[in-house]
């Protein structure tokens, strides 16, 4: 077995950090907003049991972690990545085997498109900071979004959509008149 490596960046939301690692630890992404969501996930749970933890969010090859507001990172980061390291290294489940997620987009043509451009341009950028994105819905040039891991709450994130994904859609879509975030 290869050597597991952890390292971490931060994002721009100041309760969160981006946990990389080298290996995939899961195709397309789960968000544990808390520990009652998290039982299905062996590893989030384990992760819920630092009383510091407030969020676990996992896509592709980190984990996103949020930390009680008393926390601090200095404090806390070498202990996660000693866990996260171990955890990886001993193979706990990120998700139960059953649960699959594949891409497949819904809707009228102007949908698909919108959520074919968050899929392809707006997701991998969102993920670069620890979170991810979810197309909600479309009515009348407002195209709804769920932001979840560290974008949910971040204070950057409305600058982020507004500036970013909104220009973007409003360009690429011509029927996209806003983007807007759906409180979770």
């Amino acid at each position: 077995m290869a050597t597991i490596n952890v390292y971490t960046e931060s994002t721009p939301n100041p309760s969160t950090m981006k946990f990389l690692v080298n290996k995939l630890l899961i195709n397309g992404s789960l968000d544990y907003a808390d520990k009652d969501k998290a039982q299905e996930s062996a590893f989030a749970k384990e992760l819920f049991k630092f009383n510091f933890v407030n969020g676990v969010f996992f896509a592709s090859n980190f984990v996103t972690i949020t930390k009680s507001e008393d926390a601090e990172w200095s404090d806390i980061e070498a202990l996660l990545k000693d866990f996260i390291k171990g955890a990886i290294e001993s193979e706990l489940a990120v998700k139960p085997i059953e649960h699959t997620e594949e891409v497949a987009f819904e809707g009228t043509e102007v949908e698909i498109k919108i959520q074919q451009v968050l899929h392809d341009y707006v997701r991998p950028a969102v993920e670069q900071d620890g979170g991810a994105i979810a197309y909600k819905s479309f009515n009348d040039g407002t195209v709804t979004v769920e932001l979840r891991g560290s974008c949910s709450g971040c204070p950057s994130s409305s600058i982020t959509l507004k500036s970013g994904i909104e220009g973007l859609m409003k360009r690429m879509v011509p029927e996209v008149v806003e983007v807007v975030a759906e409180a979770m």
